[in-house]
């Protein structure tokens, strides 16, 4: 076998394991949704995937800064309010957002 067609079998079998990764979760959705355990983390996963997203990065955030953690808490505060109150999450994420980098650039 020369380079040649060694090259494209190589080529051919990548773009065959692409597009078969690609087409499954098409493949499955009709078993997906029927599944207990994938409705069971359809509920529970985005709701802790949120709040590890904000545990990690308001405590990396806070050891960075001299200030220590109290933009971070204030501002996620004020979304969490916000949102309890208003129940919009664009108000919320927005002021929320706004908040810390205000308290961050503060001098």
């Amino acid at each position: 076998m020369n380079d040649i067609s060694y090259l494209l079998a190589v080529i051919a079998a990548m773009g065959a394991v692409t597009f078969a990764l690609r087409a499954l979760p098409f493949l499955s959705a009709h078993w997906l949704r029927r599944s207990p355990v994938i409705q069971h983390l359809g509920r529970f996963l985005p709701l802790a995937i949120m709040a590890l997203l904000l545990v990690h990065s308001a405590g990396s955030a806070a050891r960075e800064h001299a200030t220590g953690p109290w933009p971070e808490l204030l501002s996620i505060a004020l979304t969490c309010l916000l949102q309890w109150r208003s129940r919009n999450p664009l108000l919320s994420i927005v002021l929320g957002t706004a908040l810390y980098v205000l308290l961050r650039n503060w001098h």
